[in-house]
């Protein structure tokens, strides 16, 4: 495919040798890949392109401070396939959030990080521009990428979408969310075995996603089918109905509580425990809404988000189920961290490859936007218009596998939140 393109760039666009990359928001097990995958790409589209990274994110794009990805980081680019996190960096920032960058000393009283950043760009003599990062650090792109056009710049700049919710509009599936998936679902085995030291134990497995259940949704899919390879000694209690999922609850569903709590109470007569799996973002609005009530100030980040990690949604449903579900011991383990911080499995990896051929090749043709599986396109691989880019799209509840998920474990599907 891009042997073949190649021959589509238009000559004065192929002259481009200054191509940068930045990584930001939170970690996914894509990153350092999909630096690797461009530099692969860019290998083989345009061998004597100068490449570079910005530390840190916008950060490093406001502040100047980059790295330069030479000869021998060419070279061996796989060694990126290997590592979670980001080689050059993270950070949250907002280009059109002006007193937050100002505040964090990242421009100065009176100036535009949009300008700033423009600025930047121009004085490292850049041509393409990749942002590797969710709804958040794309929607920035997109302001970035507007700013630029709008005062001839003559830049290009083309995402790659990660984010371990799966929660974009409109990409299928982002970079690093099957991973995210399947590490959480690996986090549990062993945290499952707690269910052990305790009678009438409620375990919590509270797994990433603000918005979106798909990754708590497919965390306890994967770990179901894991249960499958399991041997099992019913006679010592090593029983799969101890070691299962028993609720999987999230910010799409519309829950009965009561009904869910009598039916978990049974659970626990019959089989001493509880595993549920929690989304963080499950009853986040109804945890805010009480903190605020009582007077308490919440901090957010640059893009307005409540910090989930002060809302501590796990240990608040353990207050609230502790004494519904008479457990003797509670339990809240957050396999997020664990989970966004892996490097990329096989299935990602061949998707982040996919999505890096797509962004050079676009960047180098001087088309801007967001490389991904377009949903309004039948799931095709393309390069997006910044405009359609958002963040909170929700997980799908009607699907086949999630209902099976459901009345596998015997737990009635609820309406949908939208539905209400």
């Amino acid at each position: 495919f891009s042997d073949i393109f190649l021959g589509k760039i238009n000559k004065n666009i192929i002259m481009s040798k200054k191509i940068a990359f930045l990584t930001a928001g939170g970690i996914a097990p894509c990153l350092s890949s999909s630096i690797g995958a461009l530099i692969e790409q860019y290998n083989k589209l345009l061998p004597d392109a100068e490449l570079s990274g910005y530390l840190n994110g916008y950060q490093g794009l406001l502040t100047g401070k980059s790295i330069k990805l030479g000869d021998e980081v060419k070279k061996n680019y796989q060694i990126l396939f290997g590592f979670g996190g980001s080689a050059i960096g993270n950070s949250r920032v907002k280009l059109t959030n002006v007193e937050d960058c100002t505040k964090r000393g990242l421009v100065q009283e009176g100036e535009d990080p949009l300008h700033v950043a423009a600025e930047q760009l121009k004085k490292d003599d850049i041509d393409i521009l990749h942002t590797i990062g969710g709804d958040d650090t794309n929607t920035t792109a997109a302001d970035l990428a507007k700013y630029l056009e709008e005062n001839g710049y003559g830049l290009t700049v083309v995402g790659l979408p990660k984010t371990v919710d799966n929660d974009v509009f409109p990409i299928s599936q982002t970079l690093g969310a099957w991973t995210a998936a399947e590490q959480s679902a690996l986090f549990f085995e062993n945290v499952a075995n707690e269910n052990t030291t305790s009678t009438r134990q409620l375990i919590i497995h509270e797994v990433m996603g603000r918005h979106c259940g798909w990754l708590t949704a497919a965390a306890a899919s994967d770990y179901r089918k894991s249960l499958d390879d399991y041997k099992w000694l019913p006679e010592i209690n090593i029983c799969r109905e101890r070691w299962d999922v028993h609720a999987v609850w999230i910010p799409e569903m519309e829950l009965d509580l009561d009904s869910e709590l009598n039916r978990l109470s049974k659970q626990m007569d019959e089989h001493d425990c509880v595993n549920l799996f929690l989304s963080e973002g499950a009853g986040t609005d109804a945890i805010i809404k009480e903190k605020e009530s009582a007077g308490e100030e919440l901090r957010r980040d640059a893009f307005g988000h409540v910090r989930l990690d002060e809302l501590n949604p796990g240990k608040w449903f353990a207050k609230k189920l502790k004494d519904s579900l008479s457990a003797d011991k509670v339990l809240v383990q957050k396999s997020g961290y664990f989970a966004r911080s892996a490097k990329p499995n096989a299935q990602d990896l061949e998707l982040i490859k996919e999505s890096a051929a797509c962004a050079a090749n676009a960047a180098l043709n001087g088309t801007s936007g967001v490389a991904g599986l377009d949903d309004d396109s039948d799931g095709k691989m393309s390069v997006i218009d910044f405009d359609r880019i958002a963040g909170g799209k929700p997980f799908d509840i009607d699907q086949k596998w999630f209902e099976d998920l459901l009345n596998s474990i015997g737990q009635p599907k609820g309406a949908k939140v939208s539905d209400h």
